[in-house]
């Protein structure tokens, strides 16, 4: 089985390999006429989806954000996008944002936002519907959280857009708060938005299969609390982002965006502990309901994604057991508190 993993030699390799665009995405990239504005585009997300919009021929890709790390700045630059440092909660500098057709808003506080509620609901309540309100003559698509459904069986295929929400604790309900205001000022300023709930992009320094691979190799317990989860390739998941303009619409249409399978927190980490020869340490037991989403709507309009999860079970497996860089963010995917 290992013989035949995917070696990523290092983070650039890595990161080249999430960027590279589709002949989708290439296609619908081509047709947009404008330059696109990424907010928030220091986060986890945002430098490989720059740089994919760039490789599939956008006009011109502009990158706003605090970078905090300077090194994502100096990346994108590389790539050839065109980066603005900014602080989105002072007036002056968002007023200054240049006006775009398309923009993305990949603006969100979750890691720390404990004992930061009110920088938190000012991140993921308030500025959603402002961004909306300033740019109300550009498409919108404003990258959201699967958090805000309830918990559903985990003999059911997940939430659709259309199921019941009932956001557990303040992020899950400061990101419903950002998705109503944004969806209020779309219909009052007549602007296309399209708001996607995300469901954990993974990939080899970030996310759920990374989070139990860590554990496994560093001998540390794994909770299975919550025993179930979606997750979907980030590379997947940036190219879905990357034509979903067409899906825009006045007062918002919603999207999900994960995954196809529900997938085993038990299994995944038996997985994980054959690759790497060492056993996993579980504590607490298997909920029957888990925080899922259904993608069935993407999947039929766009395709279903490329990398399959027993491709990023082997690729962070053997990523984690050779010392291969984390971004030092768990994803706290195991409460069912709603506190991260």
């Amino acid at each position: 089985m290992q013989q035949n993993i995917m070696r990523f030699l290092d983070e650039h390799e890595l990161l080249h390999f999430m960027s590279e665009p589709t002949d989708e995405v290439r296609s619908e990239v081509e047709s947009l006429d404008g330059e696109i504005l990424v907010l928030g585009a220091g986060g986890k997300m945002g430098p490989t989806l720059c740089n994919m919009l760039v490789r599939a021929g956008a006009k011109s890709v502009i990158a706003a954000s605090r970078f905090t790390d300077i090194d994502q700045q100096k990346y994108l630059e590389a790539c050839g996008v065109k980066t603005i440092k900014t602080d989105l909660l002072n007036p002056k500098d968002f007023n200054a944002l240049p006006n775009c057709p398309y923009i993305y808003n990949l603006v969100g506080y979750k890691f720390g936002a404990t004992g930061n509620e009110d920088l938190m609901w000012a991140m993921n309540a308030w500025l959603p519907g402002l961004i909306v309100q300033h740019f109300s003559k550009s498409r919108i698509i404003y990258v959201s959280s699967g958090n805000v459904y309830e918990y559903t069986s985990i003999k059911s295929p997940g939430s659709e857009v259309m199921s019941p929400l009932s956001p557990i604790g303040e992020y899950a309900q400061s990101r419903l708060a950002g998705e109503r205001l944004s969806m209020y000022w779309s219909e009052k300023g007549k602007t296309p938005l399209t708001v996607v709930r995300l469901f954990y992009a993974t990939e080899l320094r970030y996310g759920i299969i990374h989070d139990i691979a860590w554990r496994i190799f560093h001998e540390e317990q794994i909770d299975l609390s919550m025993g179930y989860f979606n997750q979907i390739w980030q590379g997947d998941a940036n190219a879905y982002l990357c034509r979903l303009f067409p899906f825009c619409s006045v007062s918002g249409s919603v999207i999900n965006l994960t995954g196809p399978e529900i997938l085993s927190t038990r299994i995944i980490a038996n997985q994980i502990s054959s690759i790497m020869g060492k056993a996993p340490k579980f504590i607490n037991t298997e909920s029957e309901d888990a925080l899922l989403g259904d993608a069935t709507f993407l999947f039929k309009s766009m395709g279903r994604p490329y990398v399959s999860s027993e491709k990023i079970v082997q690729w962070v497996a053997d990523w984690v057991s050779n010392d291969g860089k984390t971004l030092g963010k768990p994803t706290k995917f195991e409460s069912r508190s709603g506190r991260f």
